[in-house]
């Protein structure tokens, strides 16, 4: 009577599947989802989203404006005083001279940020399509290839996947680095009061091609600072890492963004020498090219005057911002990344 009722007892329970918790009476049997459908229903952008999905580019994306737009903005007094002194090596001896002229003569400590709207809005958009170009490019090369082959060449991944996502971005960048260049270099200043009414001044008067014709040079200063800037960054903490007692996988998210700020430092001073020449050509151009005179003259003849040395004015400062703006990007993009639940670069 007991084996009859154990049995009958059995026959009833819900089957339990090999590695999952019992199933109560109650609830509804129904065939398990697979992994990957419980995380394209719980994955978002800002939940863990799946590697090289469109979430997954979109949270790169934002994670490269958020890096890049506050951090540009952040530095515009050193950017203020490098544009002017590339442009007149002689103007100020020092930063804190030139801070304190602009202050004095131009109208108080707000002018110390002449050109920060320009700044934010191009460098926020350069931002979003390098960082989020540059994780779309890196998958995509790397799947032409085996896995094999992509790790052996991996560099040539990095430089490939950086130049074409800044090739991009800077198409976005061009019109509000031209904007800011002529507020901050203007003589006298100021060239207009805010961005936008520097913007209809310059396209009112010059026309709206006027705001494309420093591209060029800003590729030349953008795309080998980019692929300095990525691929150096990735190699450098590569090397950390294996230096490192503890694997990265067993390293706290805090760990791992104290790295990518160190990588990120010295990724900067790097790309700071790679690019400074077409970075004073950029605010040469921009400020003294003729109307009607193409870029290869306009270059030529700017070169004609300053010479060699003169492509190096600058150079400290923008070490100084240029280290500091790469090493703190990279903390926020990484950051951004671990907070909505992606592994850090690297």
């Amino acid at each position: 009577m007991v084996r009859s009722q154990l049995r009958d007892y059995i026959s009833e329970r819900p089957r339990q599947l090999p590695g999952r918790l019992p199933v109560h009476p109650l609830e509804p049997r129904s065939r398990p989802r697979p992994h990957s459908a419980l995380m394209s229903q719980n994955s978002s952008i800002f939940n863990s989203p799946k590697l090289y999905s469109p979430d997954y580019y979109a949270a790169c994306t934002i994670g490269g404006l958020v890096a890049c737009g506050p951090t540009h903005s952040a530095v515009t007094p050193l950017d203020l005083v490098k544009c002017r002194r590339q442009v007149d090596s002689s103007l100020y001896k020092s930063n804190l001279e030139g801070w304190r002229q602009i202050i004095k003569t131009e109208g108080g400590v707000g002018k110390i940020f002449t050109g920060v709207g320009a700044t934010a809005i191009g460098y926020s958009l350069q931002g979003a399509f390098k960082y989020g170009g540059y994780e779309f490019f890196k998958h995509q090369y790397s799947q032409l290839v085996s896995p094999e082959t992509a790790h052996q060449y991996r560099t040539g991944i990095f430089l490939a996947a950086s130049a074409s996502a800044e090739f991009i971005a800077d198409l976005f960048l061009c019109p509000w680095e031209a904007i800011k260049v002529r507020q901050q270099t203007a003589v006298p200043p100021p060239f207009a009061r805010n961005v936008f009414e520097a913007y209809s001044k310059m396209v009112g008067a010059e026309g709206f091609a006027s705001l494309y014709k420093g591209i060029t040079p800003l590729w030349c200063r953008q795309i080998p600072y980019t692929m300095c800037k990525f691929t150096s960054f990735e190699r450098i903490v590569e090397m950390i890492y294996a230096r490192l007692p503890t694997p990265k996988r067993e390293m706290s998210q805090l760990g791992q963004i104290g790295v990518s700020f160190a990588g990120g430092y010295l990724a900067g001073i790097l790309c700071a020498v790679v690019s400074h020449p077409a970075d004073v050509m950029v605010s040469k151009v921009n400020n003294e090219r003729k109307k009607g005179e193409s870029m290869m003259e306009a270059t030529s003849r700017i070169y004609a005057k300053i010479g060699f040395p003169g492509l190096w004015n600058g150079l400290a400062v923008r070490i100084l911002m240029i280290g500091t703006l790469t090493s703190f990007q990279w903390l926020i993009y990484d950051s951004f990344k671990a907070t909505v639940g992606l592994p850090t670069t690297g």
